[in-house]
């Protein structure tokens, strides 16, 4: 029967368009599931061979050895050399500091990727491997049943098509003979139409899971997100929190001998420093001495927010606190890459690095 669909010689049993569409709906979310699948796979981990050595200790039902991950021993080489340079030093003690945040990093990225293969890549993968197989089972049943309807069809037809061209001159023993074989056929006709339309109902059951399974899926993305966020927003705090301590490395001469320097990017509702500054490709923006004629040839004060903590290298610099408000001005043969704070009564260089000018 089946070969005879393929070559054209043989009618087919169409399903009801409602199943038919169900099967293509379960067809389309296998496909793409497997994709979010291995996509996020190599999201998490993107070593192709760590991803084999997993899968076969996960089919040997073994636990994979833990090993350190790419921030980890990043951070590890980085305290080591810092400890090697000495701690004491200004770019031992930023070394020190920078591993210790890429190790934090590190410990944020394993947990991601222990919460994602529980809430995210389980759940798809229990769906392939589980309710789909299931579904594909019944599938495969139900069209071996509608081969066996079609076949018992045909049998039918053909012994009509036989009665019919029987002659009145044919003896009546062999008349009954396919009377009887037309009897069978009905019967098996019957039979097998029965079996067709109880697998079609049990396939129709299980495909209509599909949109539960769509429902558990959402929660399961929505899982997915949260968890992402939570690793996005602690690198981020973990990263604004080295800047800070970065920021009190540096030594008391940094800006001097350097020509430009490093400033965050401004909000809309304030001026940074510097209106002209440009902005590099990373994001940053670039301070140059230029960016302040405005202030320096006005000769007045300006109101400006501290964006760090800075402890004053000696006595003719001011220790500022992040977020407070202070008051600067230019003087005259100052260093560019600094201005004069005042708050209340005292009084002290700032770098200017460390300062965003208030509307």
């Amino acid at each position: 029967q089946f070969t005879e669909e393929k070559l054209g010689q043989a009618e087919k049993t169409e399903l009801d368009a409602h199943l038919e569409n169900l099967l293509s709906k379960a067809e389309c979310t296998k496909i793409w599931t497997e994709k979010i699948m291995k996509q996020t796979e190599v999201l998490l981990q993107p070593n192709p061979n760590a991803r084999i050595e997993e899968f076969v200790y996960e089919k040997l039902d073994r636990k994979a050895p833990s090993r350190i991950n790419n921030p980890e021993l990043l951070g590890q080489y980085m305290i080591d050399a810092g400890t090697e340079f000495g701690p004491g030093t200004a770019y031992g003690n930023a070394l020190i500091k920078c591993g210790e945040t890429q190790k934090r990093i590190g410990t944020a990225d394993r947990e991601l990727i222990q919460s994602s293969a529980l809430n995210f890549l389980t759940p798809l993968r229990n769906f392939i491997e589980g309710d789909y197989k299931t579904i594909a089972k019944e599938r495969k049943l139900l069209q071996n049943k509608r081969l066996d309807l079609d076949a018992a069809k045909t049998r039918l037809k053909k012994a009509k098509a036989a009665e019919t061209r029987a002659s009145v001159s044919i003896r009546l023993s062999h008349q009954n003979s396919k009377t009887m074989f037309q009897f069978k056929s009905e019967q098996e006709l019957r039979i097998t139409q029965s079996e067709f339309d109880r697998q079609a109902e049990i396939t129709r059951l299980l495909l209509e899971g599909i949109s539960s399974t769509h429902a558990h899926h959402l929660r399961c993305l929505n899982d997915f997100v949260e968890a992402q966020m939570t690793y996005y927003a602690q690198c981020y705090q973990y990263m604004l929190d080295l800047q800070k301590q970065l920021g009190r490395c540096f030594p008391s001469n940094y800006c001097n001998n350097n020509q430009t320097s490093v400033a965050p990017v401004p909000s809309a509702s304030s001026n940074v420093i510097g209106s002209s500054a440009l902005t590099s490709t990373s994001g940053l923006v670039i301070t140059s001495p230029s960016n302040l004629i405005d202030l320096k040839e006005c000769g007045g004060s300006r109101k400006a927010r501290v964006l760090y903590d800075y402890d004053a290298a000696n006595s003719s610099e001011l220790s500022l606190l992040a977020d407070e408000v202070i008051t600067v001005f230019s003087v005259v043969g100052m260093d560019s890459d600094w201005l004069m704070g005042e708050r209340g009564n005292q009084k002290g260089r700032v770098p200017i690095t460390y300062l965003e000018l208030l509307n």
